[in-house]
C-alpha cells in the first residue's frame, strides 16, 4: 500500500513506518503549505491512501465529490506518543480484517474504527 501523511501527521510516526519499508510520502517534507485540496488530488493520482488528523476530509469526499479510491485514515485522536499513529497503522497494514482501500476510516481514541465506502 502507498501512502500519503498530510501535513499533521508526526513525523516520527513517518519516520517510523519508514524503517519498516512502508511506501509513504509525506506533504510537510515535499509538499508544505498544500491545500487540502490538492493533497486530495495527489492522493488521487498516485492512489496513495491519505493519513490526517484533519476531519474536512470527509467533507471533500462525501460533499464535495473526490473520490480517493486508496482510501482516507481520519485519526480523532487527542493525544499520543509521536510514534503511535504509525505504529497503529502499521498494525492494520498486517490484520486481513481491516480494509483501508476505498473507505474513509475513522479512528477515535478508544481505537475504534467506523468505515464509510468512498
Amino acid at each position: 500500500m502507498k501512502i500519503l501523511a498530510n501535513e499533521n501527521f508526526p513525523k516520527a510516526s513517518i519516520q517510523w513506518l519508514r524503517e519498516r519499508h512502508v511506501d509513504i510520502i509525506s506533504v510537510g517534507e515535499h509538499y508544505s503549505g498544500s491545500k487540502d485540496e490538492e493533497v486530495m488530488n495527489l492522493a488521487i493520482q498516485e492512489n496513495r491512501t491519505i493519513l490526517t488528523f484533519d476531519r474536512d476530509y470527509g467533507e471533500l469526499i462525501f460533499k464535495k465529490g473526490y473520490k480517493p479510491l486508496a482510501g482516507v485514515v481520519y485519526f480523532r485522536w487527542n493525544s499520543f506518543t509521536p510514534e503511535a499513529p504509525g505504529q497503529f497503522i502499521h498494525e492494520l497494514l498486517t490484520n486481513a480484517d481491516v480494509q483501508l482501500t476505498g473507505n474513509f476510516s475513522v479512528i477515535d481514541e478508544n481505537f475504534i474504527i467506523r468505515q464509510r465506502k468512498i
